[in-house]
């Protein structure tokens, strides 16, 4: 009966999943009905200045400030060399052209000429190499993507990129925003620039912005706070007008008010992870019959409040590099799974999964494949532990599964997780020929790129070390009525700001 019921909920909740948009949004990054306002009905709008949130005690670099609401202003002050667009492809801002070795071992990367930063200064290759290795340095933001980078030079009107590694898409790695100086407050080359002081901040055109395009607006008031409490109630009373926010982060902060919600994708990937060095899950056959039993779009639907895109490769769905036809081999099948179960004699035998407590989001989605696995026959016991326990019971591999997390960089490299010498590879996954697609995927470029990653997901599909799940959204919040046009892609919520309007 359990199954039957299942089964029905499952075939309920698959009718009622839109489809996952371009950018992974809940309606193709439109404003989402459903989430948009607390009491379920809509406001005039509200007779104030548009405005943002501004953390002055906090610092406003773009490379090595930590303050979340700061860091969504960077955007609008600090422009990189490439900007990601929603198919998480790079697109050339501050870079004119580049080429590289034929081993992908050294990149060129020539400069756009005319741009000046908002101080004035010329934007040189200088300025753009001590920029790149100030992110490179121990407590930058980037750090941990850009350690394969052997060397950032400056040459003739160009930035030299050295590696230890080969990397075929280094592109997608460098939307880090240009800072003139490693101040709380550098210069960049945005289309606007931080007045004012104190507590008293705003942001203004700029006259000499080289990309021209028409802004939405002059002046865009900066409203001060101090604490989450501030941001709250500030965003509600409209004194706030935009929020960059994880919705189904951990203790993510509780917005009110009337409000619309803009998704974006990301790269931060949620997957159940096998215990491939002892246990009922050291077999590939069985790992595959328990990949089946997942029903992702129930858990992006219900435990992800549809803030997600299901995903049955580990690669965005908006990527190029996913593969449609590849990704039905391991889809959900219950009937499958129980089939492949029983001829393994597997029905009726214990398995421990894991999850982090911290995160309810995350705690219903693993009590959800707890229960789709039990439909299938097998006993499960579900441990929810704090975050160092939880961390803890993964590197001593008590565990034959577990619901792990991971922000992916842009180009989709999953050596953390996979490679025999991964930080992550906490399921113990230890094989020459993975090592090698990895190796030979990350170091490919054009069409060989693409055949790369079928090549590997192929092989994963065939040994499971992991299932992947979903992809979480990125969400925006504005004010109701009060904006239109919005963009948003990952790492830049002012994406196209040029066909912004404002209310």
């Amino acid at each position: 009966m359990r199954q039957l019921l299942s089964l029905l909920l499952s075939a309920v909740l698959v009718l009622a999943l839109p489809a996952c948009g371009s950018t992974g949004g809940t309606s193709d990054s439109q404003p989402d009905p459903v989430s948009a306002s607390s009491d379920g009905t809509s406001q005039e709008p509200m007779a104030i200045p548009f405005s943002l949130a501004v953390y002055p005690a906090y610092s406003l670099h773009p490379v090595l400030g930590e303050n979340r609401a700061n860091l969504t202003l960077a955007p609008l002050l600090y422009e990189p060399l490439f900007q990601l667009d929603e198919n998480f492809q790079a697109v050339p801002v501050l870079c004119q052209s580049y080429s590289a070795s034929p081993d992908n071992l050294s990149w060129t990367f020539t400069l756009r000429s005319g741009v000046t930063f908002s101080d004035g200064t010329p934007l040189t290759e200088e300025a753009v190499a001590a920029a790149l290795n100030t992110a490179r340095q121990a407590g930058s933001r980037y750090a941990q993507r850009l350690q394969d980078v052997a060397a950032v030079t400056a040459g003739e009107n160009s930035v030299v990129i050295t590696l230890s590694r080969p990397n075929g898409d280094l592109p997608a790695l460098l939307d880090i925003p240009i800072a003139n100086g490693t101040g709380d407050r550098p210069a960049g080359t945005g289309p606007y620039v931080l007045a004012g002081l104190g507590d008293a901040l705003s942001l203004t055109a700029r006259t000499g912005w080289w990309q021209r395009k028409t802004l939405p607006a002059q002046e865009i008031p900066l409203k001060a706070v101090e604490r989450s409490d501030d941001l709250l109630s500030a965003f509600a009373s409209g004194d706030i007008g935009l929020v960059d926010v994880d919705l189904m982060g951990t203790n993510s902060l509780g917005y009110s008010g009337s409000y619309e919600t803009w998704d974006y994708a990301t790269t931060d990937l949620l997957y159940l992870g096998f215990n491939t060095q002892r246990g009922l899950c050291q077999r590939p056959e069985v790992r595959r019959a328990l990949a089946r039993a997942v029903d992702r779009d129930s858990i992006v639907q219900v435990d992800y409040a549809r803030h997600a895109c299901a995903s049955l490769l580990p690669v965005h769905p908006s990527s190029s590099l996913y593969d449609q036809s590849l990704a039905q081999t391991l889809s959900y099948d219950p009937e499958e799974t129980v089939a492949q179960l029983e001829e393994l004699r597997l029905l009726g035998r214990s398995l421990t999964i894991l999850v982090n407590s911290e995160n309810s989001a995350k705690g219903a989605a693993a009590q959800r494949i707890a229960y789709q696995l039990e439909s299938a026959g097998m006993e499960v016991t579900l441990t929810k532990l704090a975050f160092e326990d939880y961390t803890a019971a993964l590197a001593a591999g008590n565990f034959d599964l577990y619901l792990g997390e991971v922000v992916l960089t842009a180009n989709f490299d999953l050596s953390p997780l996979l490679s025999s010498a991964g930080s992550l590879n906490y399921g113990g996954w230890r094989e020459e020929q993975t090592d090698g697609l990895l190796s030979i995927l990350q170091g490919a470029s054009g069409s060989a790129r693409t055949s790369a990653a079928r090549a590997l997901f192929t092989h994963l599909e065939e040994q499971v070390p992991l299932v992947p799940i979903c992809f979480k959204n990125g969400s925006v919040l504005t004010q109701w009525g009060r904006l239109s046009g919005l963009s948003p892609v990952r790492g830049n919520v002012f994406a196209q700001l040029e066909n912004w309007n404002l209310q």
